[in-house]
């Protein structure tokens, strides 16, 4: 199996930190768990995000902050960001190292006090941007067929619609849903990422 084949040299995960027009895409620290609470509490973000426990409790904030925020980027598996707009967190995202055929994954959620400015559209711009600035030969992302607001977030960040993955979503009911798997590469552009 194919791994993601990005070069790392020189690149301290655990410490990197990925700058766009507006955002600053960074580590998380142990002071953003009360916010990543607070945003996980919307059930929006819970109707997408099935790996998203309900209720969401400030253990699991911590869990998540510490576990996948941190850990994930000191054992090399991926550059989990939260995502910073003039010095608050706005966001989370993320790029998955993991192997595959696709090349690294990624992933984003906007915390709803903060939608409606695009932040998800130029995150993940500025993510497949690193991706491809170490050498990804393409980055890709799924959505649920259901989600037209995050279809339309990838379309935003030069992401192309490639088909849809049947059956590949876990639903929270323990069915399975179909997503739509965008991807992009080195060549294509963001469009509006930034507006």
């Amino acid at each position: 199996m194919e791994t993601a084949s990005l070069d790392l040299t020189g690149v301290d995960l655990t410490t990197e930190v990925v700058r766009t027009a507006r955002l600053v895409l960074r580590p998380f620290r142990p002071d953003d768990v009360p916010t990543v609470h607070r945003a996980s509490q919307d059930p929006g973000t819970q109707r997408w995000i099935s790996a998203i426990p309900v209720p969401y409790t400030l253990e699991d904030a911590r869990a998540f902050v510490e576990g996948v925020g941190m850990a994930h980027r000191a054992e090399g598996r991926g550059l989990p960001v939260a995502v910073e707009a003039d010095g608050e967190l706005v966001g989370t995202a993320g790029l998955s190292l993991g192997p595959g055929r696709l090349g690294p994954e990624i992933g984003y959620t906007i915390a709803p006090w903060a939608r409606g400015r695009r932040y998800a559209a130029e995150a993940t711009d500025g993510l497949a941007t690193w991706a491809f600035a170490h050498g990804a030969p393409r980055v890709h992302l799924f959505v649920d067929v259901d989600n037209a607001v995050s279809q339309a977030v990838a379309r935003r960040a030069g992401f192309t619609r490639e088909g849809v993955v049947r059956g590949c979503l876990a639903r929270r009911d323990g069915s399975r849903a179909d997503a739509v798997l965008f991807g992009r590469l080195p060549g294509d552009r963001a469009g509006g990422a930034g507006g």
